[in-house]
């Protein structure tokens, strides 16, 4: 993210950010850092700075989103090995 002129490198050529939705977690996570970074460094006139954290609101979201299916998957599998378990030893 470049600090003078909050553009991001998730920017997309035509100046567009990649859509939030289009995100894995490391690259979500990585953006919405930078703008963290972007906010507290300061020096952005008011409309970047709320459209920056918007974006970030955005990207916060879709890590939790993307952790929330990791917890999901990692307790559907010891479910899962906890039920062969108890089989075997019926």
């Amino acid at each position: 993210m470049d600090r003078e002129t909050g553009d991001s490198d998730d920017e997309e050529s035509d100046g567009q950010f990649t859509p939030v939705a289009e995100l894995g977690y490391e690259k979500a996570r990585d953006e919405l850092a930078e703008i963290v970074g972007t906010l507290e460094h300061g020096g952005l006139d008011l409309d970047t700075s709320l459209a920056l954290w918007e974006r970030g609101e955005a990207l916060a979201a879709r890590c939790e989103e993307h952790l929330r299916g990791a917890r999901e998957r990692i307790e559907s599998t010891i479910a899962r090995k906890d039920g062969a378990g108890e089989d075997e030893s019926d």
